[in-house]
């Protein structure tokens, strides 16, 4: 394997679960205020949940439901070198619904998601099939475990939007959100390639629309021009409706670059793109502070944790972005050694980086 390719791989996994661990403590603060007397006016590393938050009785360090999730993402691609849906779902009967309760404070991490607490009550008070399950959740519980599918299918776009689709409708029915979290896969997967995100990234995802390669609906020509006379219209039929959500990433990369865009500090970006948890507040903030970082993980992660509202998220996703660009090599090691499950949590992500 290349071994930058493995590097990046690593540092995506890495990335995200350092970003779901340093935002346990300050997690949910929409009053800034209200953050800055209970963690100062600079978070800079992992810190305890206070009485009566979110999380509170875990301790820095931990990772939130989402880490636990994404290492039941990862454990199951390992053992089945690569994504098995019915093993998936196993383990999330197995691992995850016997230990919540449809409460929103409980099970592991300390919380349990608006779309995993919809599912658990489908599977286990309703006794539905999984075939029948899903919420309308439009937030970023997908994503956040599916950064393992885009890292073990990072060199395979047409698998990686398979399995990242299909896992996604297991817990979250929207089209829109599973086009965008589909995308933010495809990102995910350009920057483990060793591609910049900059404002050509969204034309070579789009060149992999062409081809065939990922399922989104499109009828320009290139550089989003007219389409050609007599090109005919594709079907949509197994695809989403729009490219939107692939053209995206280099406009913000392209605000994050401008000079005449000033957003400062830039951890503000959440101020701009908006603090609360649904996937069309949380992508744009983390595609503009992975650009705009995209050599320096400790600014981009900070800034994506010190921003407020669901920071959480925005850590995770900026994490695996960034963490993907400068590989697990650039990571400062203060982050890794912060992680209560260090050991288990880098083992994981070797694992996983020599199936891409």
């Amino acid at each position: 394997m290349n071994t930058d390719i493995k590097d990046r791989a690593m540092g995506a996994i890495v990335g995200a679960f350092i970003g779901d661990a340093i935002a346990l403590g300050p997690h949910w603060y929409y009053d800034l205020e209200e953050q800055y007397r209970d963690y100062g006016t600079w978070i800079t590393t992992y810190t305890n949940p206070k009485k009566g938050r979110y999380h509170e009785h875990e301790k820095a360090g931990n990772l939130s439901q989402s880490g636990y999730i994404l290492k039941l993402m990862i454990n199951s691609i390992i053992e089945n070198d690569g994504y098995n849906q019915e093993d998936f779902c196993e383990k999330l009967d197995t691992n995850l619904f016997t230990k919540i309760d449809g409460i929103p404070t409980n099970g592991p991490g300390g919380y349990t998601s608006q779309s995993m607490r919809e599912v658990y009550r489908q599977r286990v008070e309703q006794k539905l099939d999984w075939k029948e399950v899903g919420s309308r959740a439009d937030t970023t519980e997908a994503i956040e475990r599916t950064i393992a599918l885009a890292v073990k299918y990072a060199l395979h776009p047409k698998e990686l939007a398979k399995s990242i689709s299909h896992n996604t409708f297991l817990t979250q029915v929207d089209d829109i959100v599973g086009s965008m979290t589909v995308a933010y896969g495809a990102v995910l997967a350009q920057l483990i390639q060793g591609e910049k995100l900059d404002k050509d990234l969204s034309t070579k995802l789009m060149r992999l629309v062409k081809k065939g390669e990922l399922p989104f609906h499109a009828v320009t020509s290139d550089n989003l021009q007219a389409p050609k006379a007599g090109a005919k219209d594709p079907s949509n039929i197994g695809l989403f409706a729009s490219p939107d959500a692939l053209l995206s990433p280099s406009f913000m990369a392209q605000a994050a670059c401008d000079p005449d865009i000033k957003i400062e500090p830039a951890w503000k970006v959440s101020l701009v793109y908006g603090m609360p948890c649904a996937i069309y507040h949380m992508l744009p903030a983390s595609y503009y502070l992975a650009a705009r970082f995209s050599d320096d993980f400790e600014s981009a992660i900070l800034h994506a944790l010190n921003g407020g509202g669901q920071n959480q998220a925005r850590s995770i996703l900026t994490g695996a972005l960034v963490g993907a660009q400068v590989g697990i090599k650039n990571i400062p090691q203060r982050f890794i050694d912060g992680l209560n499950e260090k050991d288990e949590l880098l083992s994981l992500a070797t694992k996983l980086a020599n199936l891409v």
